[in-house]
């Protein structure tokens, strides 16, 4: 049961500017869709279908009121062998089976993962985004007649020009209905929304995926629906994160993910393929006064509207207007500051964001982009973090006694150093190592402070390890043998 003030704050707060936003982004979401299966070897309406079902679905469970989600070309892309080898019927199974996969991720937190991606990656991503948007048009821009261009620059300049006199209408929702008008009335010879495919004329029907149901079939989508899952997620979560910045608002990214699996769950007997949140349409959402749930709501059932009412009429926009909002979309999108700030950032992180982009334009694949952003971000932390190690040593008057001082982190890339630290081979009868100042993170430091204190036992040294802090000395007590009977034969096997 939804609460008065709940139910107000997202969903009727802003309707104006939520149902104008809703209308520009079903209009976006059309020639996207039908790309999108065309990518993925099905019909258009099956990316049409799924646009609709995850929009609507994904406004009444998501956990990011505004951002917007449908079929999108990161998860079509996975789907093609699927779809060639085994039939569409298999990739609605797959639809399913992921919707699944991503409750199930939510139900174990799976969202927390997203504490681990550093902001350099998210730049990254985001920047990544910007040119695949902007890449995704330049195929209808080669080949074309000057009209096209034409409509394309009057497109830009009525988006970057209007909200100077008004915002009361979005632009883009301007630009698309008088760049429609004018080309209808000129006979422009440009593309149409038409020529991209045809759109479906009845509303999607409920049925199950017609696969047989054996462990056959499992074996057969588990693979895709895993993937699907996975860089569905991703995205997702890294769009939320960006809206989040966009509106200065949160979101329950936990929510999200359950909702981004009952979204696709039921798509799939929709007759869908699956999908999640879009960087680009959100973004176009937001810029366009869309706030709540219900400009999600309103690009979902508009966009169907629109496609099974108005195809005929929908079927003559012109392509250069929707062109023009998207190439309006990459550039609003592509962080330029980060482009300046690659000379003032520390150069590991400029280096993430880099490689992140490369990555991601190169392989079309947002996730293998931030898993190598997220790799390269733990090397140079740890890297960094090895560093902040120093030793200090003093001998007693008498030379008989050699102490130690450690000073910061012993763990798994610092333990070389630790080792090095020492002079087993000193003839004193006594070593003091003082780690006071240091904080032991792993088994592999407790293992070298095993082994360090067991070389100057050989050496018929007497060892006092003294200044473990609370955490340290209960990994010690938990995991080392040093202090414990039969601790040489123990560090054999250790």
């Amino acid at each position: 049961m939804f609460k008065s003030a709940s139910l107000r704050r997202e969903w009727l707060s802003n309707p104006r500017g939520d149902i104008l936003a809703g209308i520009v982004v079903a209009l976006a979401l059309i020639p996207e869709a039908i790309g999108f299966s065309i990518i993925a070897g099905v019909d258009p309406k099956v990316g049409l279908y799924a646009s609709f079902s995850i929009a609507v679905i994904i406004a009444l469970v998501g956990g990011r009121p505004g951002m917007v989600s449908a079929a999108t070309a990161a998860v079509a892309v996975l789907v093609v062998p699927l779809v060639r080898d085994h039939g569409v019927e298999y990739l609605f199974a797959a639809t399913v089976l992921m919707g699944l996969l991503q409750i199930v991720a939510g139900l174990l937190r799976l969202d927390r993962l997203m504490q681990f991606v550093s902001r350099s990656v998210v730049t990254g991503f985001i920047n990544a985004l910007a040119i695949l948007i902007f890449m995704a048009q330049v195929p209808q821009l080669i080949g074309v007649t000057w009209h096209t261009y034409a409509m394309v620059i009057a497109g830009l300049a009525i988006i970057y020009l209007l909200p100077r006199l008004t915002r009361a209408i979005p632009s883009p929702l301007v630009a698309i209905v008088l760049l429609s008008l004018f080309a209808v009335w000129q006979a422009m010879p440009v593309n149409r929304v038409g020529d991209m495919g045809t759109l479906p004329g009845a509303l999607p029907a409920f049925l199950i995926p017609d696969v047989p149901f054996t462990l056959e079939t499992l074996r057969i989508i588990l693979p895709y629906s895993l993937t699907m899952a996975v860089v569905g997620l991703l995205e997702s979560l890294l769009t939320a994160q960006i809206v989040d910045e966009l509106t200065d608002t949160p979101s329950d990214k936990n929510r999200e993910t359950r909702g981004q699996g009952i979204a696709n769950f039921v798509t799939g007997f929709f007759g869908g393929m699956g999908g999640c949140a879009m960087i680009g349409q959100s973004v176009i959402n937001v810029k366009s006064g869309g706030q709540t749930r219900l400009s999600t709501f309103t690009a979902g059932t508009v966009l169907l509207f629109l496609i099974v009412v108005l195809g005929p009429w929908v079927a003559q926009i012109p392509m250069p207007a929707l062109v023009a909002v998207m190439i309006m979309v990459s550039i609003g999108t592509f962080s330029w500051t980060s482009i300046k700030n690659i000379r003032h950032h520390p150069w590991h992180s400029s280096a993430v964001m880099i490689a992140t982009v490369i990555v991601v334009v190169w392989t079309h694949d947002l996730a293998k982009g931030v898993l190598a952003g997220v790799l390269l971000s733990g090397l140079f932390f740890a890297s960094k973090v090895r560093n902040l190690y120093s030793v200090a040593t003093t001998a007693s008057a008498d030379g008989s006694v050699r102490s130690y001082a450690i000073t910061g982190e012993i763990f798994f890339a610092s333990v070389e150093r630790f080792m090095a630290s020492f002079d087993f081979k000193e003839v004193v009868d006594r070593v003091v190592i003082d780690v006071s100042r240091a904080h032991f993170w792993d088994i592999s430091a407790v293992a070298a402070l095993d082994k360090a204190v067991m070389k100057f036992r050989r050496e018929g040294t007497d060892v006092d390890v003294v200044g473990l802090n609370e955490a340290s000395a209960t990994m010690v007590d938990r995991f080392g043998v040093h202090d414990k009977p039969g601790a040489q034969d123990a560090l054999q096997t250790h």
